[in-house]
């Protein structure tokens, strides 16, 4: 039985929602053009929503591979700039779990020196794919 949700991201198969690809319709445009997207919303209007099914979206029907993860975790290391790259990698790795397929996952972490240890395992992952 699917509801109205007011208290989070949107589930299709469990909440009415407008279909959240509808809402940025440019969005696949300007990733093909390697563009920079920044989405910017009051709270609860579908921002994460959104991002999470054009990520997808992007994935299923692309050469690319598109990941929707949050990096406030980082927030909670302070002024430790490693424990931050590796709390937000750790972030990463659970949306991929969760998002892309076996082929996309990124590989095992390589260690880095403080400040290189994100964009390092980024850039791995990025030649991987």
């Amino acid at each position: 039985m699917r509801k109205f949700n007011t208290a989070g991201p949107c589930v299709e198969k469990k909440h009415y929602m407008v279909p959240a690809e509808s809402r940025l319709p440019e969005i696949p445009q300007l990733v093909a053009d390697e563009a920079y997207v920044v989405v910017h919303a009051p709270r609860q209007t579908g921002k994460t929503t959104t991002l999470r099914a054009l990520a997808k979206k992007i994935t299923t029907e692309g050469d690319i591979a598109a990941l929707h993860f949050t990096c406030e975790i980082g927030q909670a290391a302070g002024d430790d700039y490693g424990a931050a790259e590796r709390m937000i990698w750790r972030s990463i790795l659970r949306a991929a779990r969760g998002a892309l397929p076996e082929e996309l996952q990124p590989p095992e972490a390589v260690d880095s020196e403080p400040g290189s240890y994100l964009l390092d395992n980024l850039t791995l992952w990025a030649e991987v794919c």
